[in-house]
Order: C-alpha cells, then structure tokens, then sequence
C-alpha cells in the first residue's frame, strides 16, 4: 500500500507559507487547528517547516510586539518527507523512529503535495491488518474450500 492511496487527506492538511512571510503568518495558521506549516521558496519547492513548538521558542526572544521574525529564520530545515510512491509501513516506521506526528509528502521537484498525519496513516493501516484478519479467519474456518 503506497502513500499515494492518502493523497486526498494529505492534501487537504497541507497549509504552506513563502519564503519570506513574517513568522506570526505561520501562528496564526498554527492557531487555525493545523500542526505544521510547510515553508516554501519562491519556485514553490519545500524549504522547511514550523510547528507549535518552533513559534514559541521564538516569541521567547522577541521584544514586545515588535516581533517580525521572518519564517525562513525560524523553520526547521533538516526535514524528513516522503514521496505518493513510498510504501505506508516504510513512512509508518519513519514516523515511529523520529517520533513524528506529520511528514510532508512531495513530488520530484520538491513541492509539497500534502503533509500525511499520523492518524491517518495509523487508521488505513489498522484497516488493512482487520481485513486480512477476516480473510485469514474465513479461510481456517473452511470458508476459503468451496
């Protein structure tokens, strides 16, 4: 099972920022119920990425309300992504080992087509392991002999 099959959730938490947008850009989407925004240069290609987490830490040197920290200042740089044609369990075991909760999923060029949760990716695969579950229980009852 590939990446792709979840292109549709994927790409309805994607939530992206340019290059130069002022940090608060990105809080304010961060606030909106969205867990990670995804930096992009001026073609359009991933740059980084900002949580929660990477805002905060910058609001603790700021100094008052003057805070313009451009979002390519304090995005994550190193980041891990995944491609519509990675395998579902290779992502799940990325995600797993890094302790992530989103993976940017993008194309060749490096644009972002969606960002893959956990969640769903946990759900899909759950789903997949009921079924051959059924299927393995349908067969050993004599069911899989007609």
């Amino acid at each position: 099972m590939l990446v792709k099959r979840l292109s549709g959730r994927a790409h309805e938490r994607l939530v992206t920022v340019p290059y130069s947008a002022p940090l608060i850009e990105a809080a304010k989407l961060l606030r909106l119920g969205t867990d990670i925004v995804i930096v992009c240069d001026d073609s359009g290609t991933l740059a980084g990425v900002i949580t929660k987490t990477d805002v905060v830490s910058q609001l603790s040197h700021c100094q008052g309300a003057g805070c313009v920290t451009p979002a390519s200042n304090v995005m994550a740089r190193e980041i891990i992504t995944c491609r519509p044609d990675d395998g579902l369990y290779d992502v799940w075991a990325t995600m797993k080992q890094r302790q992530l909760k989103n993976i940017p999923v993008i194309d060749a060029d490096r644009r972002p087509t969606g960002v893959l949760n956990a969640r769903d990716l946990l759900e899909v695969l759950l789903g997949e392991v009921e079924n051959e579950e059924a299927l393995l229980r349908d067969y050993v009852m004599g069911m899989g002999y007609h």
